[in-house]
């Protein structure tokens, strides 16, 4: 079974290739409407994160993401701690 992992914590996804497809396009399209008042913009990146189980593209994307992501943190959290010393 699909799913995916935010840590310690596991979603599992439908086992339906359709689904999924739909259940990430549904979190895209109500990411692009995320300026009314019941949707948002985090919706966005969970479609992505959706998407990637089935689409290689959308998996790169995410990966080089989360990389880029990951690298600023790290640059971010030892420039705080030499600046404490």
């Amino acid at each position: 079974m699909a799913s995916i992992r935010f840590g310690k914590k596991a979603i599992s996804l439908p086992r339906s290739r359709t689904a999924r497809v739909a259940i990430g396009g549904g979190f895209l399209l109500g990411g692009v409407l995320g300026f009314l008042p019941v949707l948002g913009f985090w919706m966005v990146p969970v479609g992505l994160v959706v998407l990637s189980h089935d689409f290689p593209r959308v998996r790169r994307l995410r990966r080089q993401s989360e990389v880029a992501i990951l690298r600023r943190w790290a640059h971010f959290r030892n420039k705080g701690t030499a600046a404490a010393k």
